[in-house]
């Protein structure tokens, strides 16, 4: 059901579906939606909600074992643009309503705004600490910026992510053999996870 929901915000550029819409682009009976979903009117926050929780869960997850916030931070935008390639519909709901929806913004600003702070407090980057926010935006504009180059076909994934994040690290005070190092590395499947 999510997954018609996102479709039909995306192709109407609107977050507002009626059920017997969002009933018939997923197949489903209308009274599944109302069995599933505790108020019709915010199945774009649910939507939203869910897919900001699922993304999360799995980029940290992916970093079980990696202590090191600037390879986290390459990874996890790198991660972002590369499911807007695998999953074009996902990548445009994000890239659409990321900046608009506080639960998406918040996805944006997660395990990065971690990443961030670990960094700085340990000596990693170099920017004050007041500019936290303004570089939390960075990354996030920066993500969905190259997110929107892969769908729109201008670069592939590989490219337009790991120049993004290169770019980012060498901005924070990573030196640019080690950002282009980190950005390049391979990336694992992003884990999927249990049920």
């Amino acid at each position: 059901m999510y997954d018609a929901a996102m479709r039909i915000f995306v192709r109407r550029g609107t977050t507002q579906a009626n059920v017997s819409e969002l009933a018939q682009a997923a197949g489903i009976a209308r009274g599944t939606i109302y069995n599933n979903v505790a108020n019709p009117d915010s199945i774009f926050e649910e939507v939203a909600t869910a897919l900001g929780n699922e993304m999360h869960a799995r980029v940290v997850a992916s970093f079980e074992s990696q202590d090191d916030p600037a390879h986290r931070l390459a990874c996890g935008m790198r991660f972002f643009v590369r499911r807007a390639h695998e999953e074009p519909h996902w990548g445009r709901f994000i890239v659409r309503f990321a900046f608009t929806t506080a639960s998406l913004r918040a996805m944006l600003s997660g395990p990065p705004a971690r990443d961030l702070r670990d960094g700085l407090q340990n000596g990693r980057y170099d920017f004050c600490a007041e500019q936290l926010p303004s570089v939390i935006a960075f990354v996030s504009a920066t993500t969905l910026a190259s997110m929107s180059l892969v769908l729109n076909g201008d670069k592939t994934w590989r490219e337009a992510g790991s120049d993004a994040a290169e770019f980012m690290l060498r901005s924070i005070g990573i030196a640019p053999q080690e950002a282009r190092a980190l950005a390049t590395t391979e990336l694992r499947p992003l884990p999927e996870l249990a049920d």
